[in-house]
């Protein structure tokens, strides 16, 4: 597998090529600008895979791909937010977050290698993810959602919803007089249609209302126990790896 490492940081891409170097897999280069790494492309076969950063020193990594075409699969190691990264699943990308952690490094790998033949002419729509992190204020987000209710069509706003569930294996809303409504998107889709200023998830399982939080406990595992405003069908916990970025979210 040919592997190349575009970073900004000298450093950082250093410290990532002894984690790939850990589980056997060898870098070829490593480049650190738009500059550099479009004249890399230009004289030499490209690789099959790249770990690219976002911001590099002369601008954004997307420069890249604008001038020079290339098939390579991307995993992208950046600080960007994880909210902002939907959008990198919703178009079959991989990504890590700084600091990278070497479990997550190798799951990356593996998904990598088990996708290599379907992924390998991808084209990644890269306008897309460049509009969602560079211009979040500009994106839309959901306002209401359309509920079937037999013959008749229910509008719900999104001041009413308190907080989202998953329960056997469909997605519902909750709102504040205590009702659910099952809704035909996923949790992973409400990620990226949802308001982040206004709503978190907090688990595998709910996505929570800043305005739904009646009470924020204590919990075993490090973890916190939210008390929704009516919701109390189930525990709703924030997952441990979720906590401090929950705390942050809080402010």
């Amino acid at each position: 597998m040919k592997i190349i490492i575009i970073e900004d940081e000298k450093p950082a891409a250093r410290l990532l090529q002894r984690k790939l170097e850990k589980i056997g897999l060898h870098v070829m280069t490593m480049l650190h600008s738009v500059e550099e790494s479009i004249l890399w492309f230009q004289e030499n076969e490209h690789p099959d895979l790249i770990f690219l950063d976002i911001q590099l020193s002369d601008g954004l990594s997307f420069e890249i791909f604008e001038a020079i075409t290339i098939n390579s699969a991307v995993i992208f190691t950046t600080a960007y937010d994880e909210y902002a990264l939907r959008a990198f699943k919703l178009n079959s990308i991989d990504y890590l977050l700084k600091p990278i952690d070497e479990d997550d490094l190798q799951i990356a790998v593996e998904k990598y290698k088990a996708r290599s033949q379907s992924i390998s002419n991808v084209s990644l729509d890269f306008e897309l993810i460049k509009k969602m992190l560079i211009n979040p204020i500009d994106r839309t987000f959901k306002k209401r959602f359309t509920i079937k209710m037999g013959q008749q069509i229910k509008m719900i706003s999104i001041d009413e919803i308190e907080c989202f569930f998953s329960e056997n294996k469909g997605t519902y809303l909750h709102t504040f007089d205590n009702r659910n409504y099952l809704i035909d998107n996923t949790l992973e889709q409400l990620e990226t249609e949802l308001n982040p200023e206004m709503f978190f998830r907090v688990s595998r399982k709910f996505i929570v209302g800043m305005k739904g939080i009646k009470e924020i406990q204590l919990h075993s595992n490090s973890r916190l126990k939210i008390i929704p405003t009516t919701y109390n069908e189930d525990e709703v916990i924030v997952a441990r790896e979720r906590v401090n970025e929950f705390k942050d979210w809080l402010g």
